[in-house]
């Protein structure tokens, strides 16, 4: 059994994250260009949702949208949502991936590497380590029970998707997935179940490099190796097997935060220490670090154009 951080930990761990990413806000309270972006941000997801099929009404307490109304970034950061495709009729997705809407495909867990070397070959991938860019070629896997890759930025993230056939998902379509076909706030239903997904652990920060906190992480100690190999920290993918949406799509709230295609980059959907600082569950979206930037909390999972079966 887990054993959960005291309070004291937790107060400081959320400090710390604080520190490092731009906080949100009630909207109420945001700046004026902040609030029109929850805006948009609900005006590009409205297509996904048909109202008679849903159990709660849209922007009711428990739906997605009212998870993304109920915050606001305290300061501007341009985010492009993304657009979503059209329904295409007898949508079908490769088998790693799930279709969400009939519009888009989407891994169905957070993404692993293997690289693919100069004679075709694949070999193994350090997932505690950024990957070396120049001359590497990898790829981005969707498989369950593997340590899924840390320590990588959003630019790297893309290019694995696509050297697979894949594309990095839009904020849009990373949103209207993870709260599934019912738009819920979290995957698995309207409200927080605490321990259902990987929402909370031991901090590596804590553990490895308390010395440091007060004159502030940096790019070595948040890029440590160690940090995503300490046990109680990052889990494998899958390994709750309830933080799941009716999609059959795992782990995205929490474990690692999962970049999106927004070119300025923002990442999704909170980690295994953070679910909530930035927005609930579905909701949760950080937008304060750039496309190239990367912490030991960073991972992605890649989204699909679906094909017409015949």
């Amino acid at each position: 059994m887990r054993r959960p951080p005291s309070f004291a930990v937790l107060v400081v761990v959320a400090i710390a994250t604080i520190s490092l990413h731009t906080t949100a806000a009630p909207p109420d309270e945001a700046p004026a260009e902040c609030r029109a972006q929850v805006e948009n941000a609900l005006s590009a997801l409205a297509p996904c949702f048909d109202k008679s099929s849903r159990k709660l009404a849209a922007g009711s307490p428990g739906t997605l949208e009212h998870a993304i109304a109920a915050y606001a970034p305290a300061r501007f950061h341009a985010v492009s949502e993304g657009t979503l495709g059209p329904i295409i009729s007898n949508a079908r997705c490769p088998d790693d991936m799930a279709l969400a809407f009939g519009r888009f495909c989407i891994d169905r867990y957070e993404a692993s590497l293997v690289e693919r070397m100069p004679d075709g070959t694949i070999t193994a991938v350090s997932p505690y380590v950024t990957p070396p860019a120049d001359g590497h070629v990898y790829l981005a896997r969707s498989v369950k029970d593997v340590v899924p890759q840390g320590y990588i930025s959003a630019a790297q993230s893309a290019a694995a998707c696509k050297a697979s056939g894949k594309r990095l998902c839009q904020p849009v379509e990373w949103r209207a997935a993870c709260g599934g076909s019912a738009g819920y706030a979290f995957p698995y239903g309207p409200s927080r179940d605490a321990g259902r997904c990987h929402d909370s652990g031991v901090s590596p920060m804590l553990a490895y490099h308390e010395d440091t906190m007060k004159r502030g992480w940096g790019r070595d100690e948040l890029n440590d190796p160690r940090n995503n190999q300490l046990a109680g920290g990052l889990a494998k993918t899958g390994a709750f097997p309830d933080c799941k949406n009716d999609f059959d799509v795992y782990d995205m709230v929490g474990n690692l935060h999962e970049w999106t295609a927004d070119p300025n980059g923002t990442f999704q959907g909170g980690y295994w220490l953070d679910t909530s600082q930035h927005g609930d569950g579905c909701a949760y979206r950080t937008i304060s670090h750039g496309y190239e930037y990367h912490d030991y909390s960073t991972g992605f999972r890649c989204c699909a154009d679906p094909i017409a079966a015949p």
